[in-house]
């Protein structure tokens, strides 16, 4: 079984490090592994967005309840959070500043559970606990980062 832990990313820090995500992986691994530090907690409390645990259960019950998830089962008690179809299953534990998950491949992970928090928010970053595997739930196109003001190229 893999374990990986996902972070909601400011935007403003989304948007700048987007292609830097190997940068943000050693920030969020140097603070996983020192988490005292008050240099390191400060940083990473700037960075991260808190997750309310009732306001994501409240949406995973909606996307259950109204049918969103297709035919994939999800089981919520508290803060934990069971989703499984078929062979597939994942399970979820809901965290001030993280989602703890377990899955036996990362492509039942995103059949099942990327998909949901996708329609939540696209600046979730996904890190491995137990592997040195990491990056964003969601493709650039997806972000909203502003072009504007940006040159591309210039005639003379």
């Amino acid at each position: 079984m893999y374990e990986y832990s996902i972070f909601w990313i400011k935007e403003e820090i989304a948007n700048n490090y987007f292609h830097k995500s190997d940068l943000l992986y050693r920030f969020i691994y140097e603070y996983q592994r020192n988490h005292r530090r008050p240099d390191l907690k400060d940083q990473f409390n700037y960075i991260t967005n808190s997750f309310s645990v009732s306001n994501l259960v409240t949406y995973l019950k909606t996307c259950r309840d109204l049918g969103f998830v297709g035919s994939e089962k999800i089981s919520i008690r508290g803060n934990m959070v069971e989703i499984y179809l078929n062979e597939k299953y994942i399970s979820l534990q809901i965290k001030e500043k993280q989602l703890q998950f377990v899955c036996k491949t990362l492509q039942d992970a995103e059949d099942l559970l990327f998909p949901l928090l996708r329609k939540f928010d696209n600046k979730l970053f996904v890190v491995g606990n137990n592997h040195r595997k990491f990056g964003w739930i969601s493709p650039i196109q997806q972000l909203n980062v502003s072009l504007s003001g940006q040159v591309l190229y210039s005639y003379p």
